[in-house]
Protein backbone atom coordinates (compact mmCIF):
# COMPACT_ATOMS: atom_id res chain seq x y z
CA UNK A 1 0.00 0.00 0.00
CA UNK A 2 1.11 3.80 -0.78
CA UNK A 3 2.59 5.46 2.45
CA UNK A 4 0.90 8.18 1.64
CA UNK A 5 -2.58 6.08 1.72
CA UNK A 6 -1.18 4.67 4.76
CA UNK A 7 -1.38 7.60 6.47
CA UNK A 8 -4.67 8.45 5.26
CA UNK A 9 -6.16 5.14 6.24
CA UNK A 10 -4.30 5.65 10.02
CA UNK A 11 -5.77 9.31 10.18
CA UNK A 12 -9.37 7.98 8.86
CA UNK A 13 -9.23 5.26 11.63
CA UNK A 14 -8.95 8.24 14.53
CA UNK A 15 -10.71 10.72 12.87
CA UNK A 16 -13.84 8.43 12.73
CA UNK A 17 -13.02 7.36 16.64
CA UNK A 18 -12.76 10.87 17.81
CA UNK A 19 -15.68 12.21 15.79
CA UNK A 20 -18.40 9.31 17.61
CA UNK A 21 -17.43 10.20 20.97
CA UNK A 22 -19.68 13.15 20.55
CA UNK A 23 -22.53 12.09 22.78
CA UNK A 24 -24.64 12.33 20.01
CA UNK A 25 -24.00 9.77 18.55
CA UNK A 26 -24.81 7.26 21.47
CA UNK A 27 -27.05 9.13 24.18
CA UNK A 28 -30.24 9.41 21.99
CA UNK A 29 -30.24 6.10 21.66
CA UNK A 30 -29.48 5.05 25.22
CA UNK A 31 -31.66 6.97 26.85
CA UNK A 32 -34.65 6.32 24.62
CA UNK A 33 -33.72 2.61 24.47
CA UNK A 34 -33.89 2.71 28.80
CA UNK A 35 -37.23 4.75 28.62
CA UNK A 36 -38.80 2.32 25.72
CA UNK A 37 -37.51 -0.86 27.27
CA UNK A 38 -36.03 -2.12 24.23
CA UNK A 39 -34.00 -5.50 24.59
CA UNK A 40 -30.85 -5.07 23.56
CA UNK A 41 -31.18 -6.66 20.15
CA UNK A 42 -33.42 -3.62 19.14
CA UNK A 43 -31.15 -1.33 20.84
CA UNK A 44 -28.41 -2.41 18.47
CA UNK A 45 -30.54 -2.50 15.32
CA UNK A 46 -31.90 0.85 16.14
CA UNK A 47 -28.32 2.24 16.25
CA UNK A 48 -26.95 0.13 14.02
CA UNK A 49 -29.57 1.20 10.71
CA UNK A 50 -29.02 4.92 12.40
CA UNK A 51 -25.59 4.52 12.30
CA UNK A 52 -25.52 3.69 8.64
CA UNK A 53 -28.41 6.30 7.16
CA UNK A 54 -25.40 8.62 9.77
CA UNK A 55 -22.70 7.74 7.50
CA UNK A 56 -24.30 6.88 4.33
CA UNK A 57 -26.08 10.41 3.70
CA UNK A 58 -23.00 11.85 3.81
CA UNK A 59 -20.99 9.44 1.34
CA UNK A 60 -23.77 9.87 -1.51
CA UNK A 61 -23.42 13.64 -0.90
CA UNK A 62 -19.72 13.34 -1.41
CA UNK A 63 -19.59 10.66 -4.28
CA UNK A 64 -21.96 13.11 -6.04
CA UNK A 65 -19.89 15.92 -5.29
CA UNK A 66 -16.90 14.50 -6.66
CA UNK A 67 -18.45 12.92 -9.46
CA UNK A 68 -19.89 16.13 -10.40
CA UNK A 69 -16.86 17.63 -10.02
CA UNK A 70 -17.54 19.97 -7.06
CA UNK A 71 -15.17 21.66 -4.89
CA UNK A 72 -14.70 20.48 -0.99
CA UNK A 73 -16.07 23.92 -0.12
CA UNK A 74 -19.04 23.58 -1.70
CA UNK A 75 -19.96 20.14 -0.50
CA UNK A 76 -18.48 21.49 3.06
CA UNK A 77 -20.92 24.26 3.15
CA UNK A 78 -23.79 21.95 2.77
CA UNK A 79 -22.62 19.45 5.46
CA UNK A 80 -22.18 22.54 7.77
CA UNK A 81 -25.88 23.80 6.87
CA UNK A 82 -27.11 20.28 6.86
CA UNK A 83 -25.31 19.61 10.64
CA UNK A 84 -27.27 22.96 11.83
CA UNK A 85 -30.72 21.07 10.68
CA UNK A 86 -29.75 17.96 12.20
CA UNK A 87 -29.17 19.68 15.38
CA UNK A 88 -32.47 22.04 15.65
CA UNK A 89 -34.19 18.39 15.02
CA UNK A 90 -31.99 16.89 17.75
CA UNK A 91 -33.37 19.67 20.02
CA UNK A 92 -36.62 19.89 18.94
CA UNK A 93 -37.12 16.01 19.21
CA UNK A 94 -35.87 16.10 22.52
CA UNK A 95 -38.04 19.02 23.88
CA UNK A 96 -41.08 17.14 22.34
CA UNK A 97 -39.99 13.60 23.66
CA UNK A 98 -39.63 15.19 26.94
CA UNK A 99 -43.16 17.09 26.78
CA UNK A 100 -44.84 13.48 25.77
CA UNK A 101 -42.79 12.33 28.90
CA UNK A 102 -44.18 14.52 31.64
CA UNK A 103 -47.97 13.57 29.97
CA UNK A 104 -47.44 10.59 29.89
CA UNK A 105 -45.53 10.58 33.80
CA UNK A 106 -48.98 12.44 35.13
CA UNK A 107 -51.22 9.48 33.42
CA UNK A 108 -48.48 7.08 34.77
CA UNK A 109 -50.57 3.18 35.00
CA UNK A 110 -49.12 0.05 35.45
CA UNK A 111 -51.20 -1.18 32.90
CA UNK A 112 -51.92 0.40 29.59
CA UNK A 113 -52.61 -0.38 25.77
CA UNK A 114 -50.11 -2.40 24.11
CA UNK A 115 -51.23 -1.61 20.56
CA UNK A 116 -50.76 2.66 21.74
CA UNK A 117 -46.72 1.74 22.94
CA UNK A 118 -46.08 -0.37 20.03
CA UNK A 119 -47.41 2.96 17.42
CA UNK A 120 -45.03 5.22 19.82
CA UNK A 121 -42.13 2.70 19.78
CA UNK A 122 -42.14 3.02 15.47
CA UNK A 123 -42.93 6.86 16.00
CA UNK A 124 -39.87 7.40 18.13
CA UNK A 125 -37.63 4.73 16.03
CA UNK A 126 -38.11 6.21 12.49
CA UNK A 127 -37.89 9.76 14.21
CA UNK A 128 -34.63 9.09 15.33
CA UNK A 129 -33.54 7.51 12.03
CA UNK A 130 -34.12 10.69 10.50
CA UNK A 131 -32.39 12.87 12.77
CA UNK A 132 -29.36 10.56 11.85
CA UNK A 133 -29.79 11.14 8.28
CA UNK A 134 -30.32 14.46 8.43
CA UNK A 135 -27.42 14.77 11.05
CA UNK A 136 -24.26 14.52 8.62
CA UNK A 137 -20.69 12.61 9.55
CA UNK A 138 -18.89 16.36 8.77
CA UNK A 139 -15.21 14.51 8.58
CA UNK A 140 -15.77 12.39 6.43
CA UNK A 141 -16.18 14.53 2.96
CA UNK A 142 -13.00 15.65 3.49
CA UNK A 143 -11.51 12.42 3.84
CA UNK A 144 -13.26 11.22 0.61
CA UNK A 145 -11.52 14.37 -1.32
CA UNK A 146 -8.22 13.49 0.31
CA UNK A 147 -8.97 10.06 -0.89
CA UNK A 148 -9.29 10.78 -4.59
CA UNK A 149 -5.38 10.75 -4.94
CA UNK A 150 -6.37 7.35 -5.16
CA UNK A 151 -8.64 6.89 -6.95
CA UNK A 152 -12.50 5.25 -6.60
CA UNK A 153 -10.94 2.59 -5.06
CA UNK A 154 -9.41 4.48 -2.76
CA UNK A 155 -12.28 6.37 -1.55
CA UNK A 156 -14.25 3.24 -1.26
CA UNK A 157 -11.89 1.96 1.49
CA UNK A 158 -11.42 5.07 3.17
CA UNK A 159 -15.38 5.45 3.29
CA UNK A 160 -15.69 1.75 4.49
CA UNK A 161 -13.26 2.35 7.00
CA UNK A 162 -14.56 5.61 8.66
CA UNK A 163 -17.74 3.94 8.53
CA UNK A 164 -17.47 0.52 10.40
CA UNK A 165 -15.57 2.69 12.95
CA UNK A 166 -18.38 4.82 13.30
CA UNK A 167 -21.20 2.64 13.26
CA UNK A 168 -19.43 -0.16 15.70
CA UNK A 169 -18.64 2.95 17.91
CA UNK A 170 -22.25 4.32 18.04
CA UNK A 171 -23.00 0.45 18.82
CA UNK A 172 -20.63 -0.10 21.65
CA UNK A 173 -21.19 3.20 23.14
CA UNK A 174 -25.08 2.85 23.17
CA UNK A 175 -24.57 -0.67 25.08
CA UNK A 176 -21.80 0.52 27.67
CA UNK A 177 -24.52 3.53 28.43
CA UNK A 178 -27.48 1.57 28.47
CA UNK A 179 -25.81 -0.83 31.17
CA UNK A 180 -25.04 2.56 33.26
CA UNK A 181 -28.67 3.67 32.83
CA UNK A 182 -30.25 1.03 34.04
CA UNK A 183 -28.03 0.98 37.18
CA UNK A 184 -30.42 3.72 38.42
CA UNK A 185 -33.58 1.59 40.10
CA UNK A 186 -36.47 4.26 41.62
CA UNK A 187 -39.90 4.63 40.91
CA UNK A 188 -39.47 7.82 40.12
CA UNK A 189 -36.97 7.26 37.30
CA UNK A 190 -39.15 4.73 36.41
CA UNK A 191 -42.19 6.88 36.11
CA UNK A 192 -40.21 10.31 34.16
CA UNK A 193 -37.73 8.02 32.41
CA UNK A 194 -39.19 9.34 28.66
CA UNK A 195 -39.60 12.84 30.24
CA UNK A 196 -35.54 12.45 31.29
CA UNK A 197 -34.75 10.39 28.24
CA UNK A 198 -36.29 13.86 26.30
CA UNK A 199 -34.26 16.11 28.72
CA UNK A 200 -31.25 14.29 28.02
CA UNK A 201 -31.17 14.53 24.33
CA UNK A 202 -31.98 18.43 23.93
CA UNK A 203 -29.66 18.99 26.33
CA UNK A 204 -26.95 17.31 23.67
CA UNK A 205 -28.30 18.68 20.78
CA UNK A 206 -28.04 22.05 22.80
CA UNK A 207 -24.30 21.02 23.89
CA UNK A 208 -23.37 20.36 20.40
CA UNK A 209 -25.00 24.53 19.70
CA UNK A 210 -22.70 25.73 21.97
CA UNK A 211 -19.74 23.93 21.06
CA UNK A 212 -20.25 25.00 17.54
CA UNK A 213 -21.17 28.36 18.26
Amino acid sequence: MNKGYLILMMSTLSIAFLHSLAPDHWMPFAVIGKAKKWSNLKLVLVTLISGIGHVGSSILLGVLGIALGFSLSHLKAVESQRAQIGMYLLIGFGIAYMLWGIKKAREYKHEHSHTHEINKKTVTMWTLFAVFVLGPCEPLIPIMFLATDYGWNGIALASATFSVVTILMMVGQTLLARYGIQMIRHDIAERYSHAMAGLVIALTGGFLFFLGA
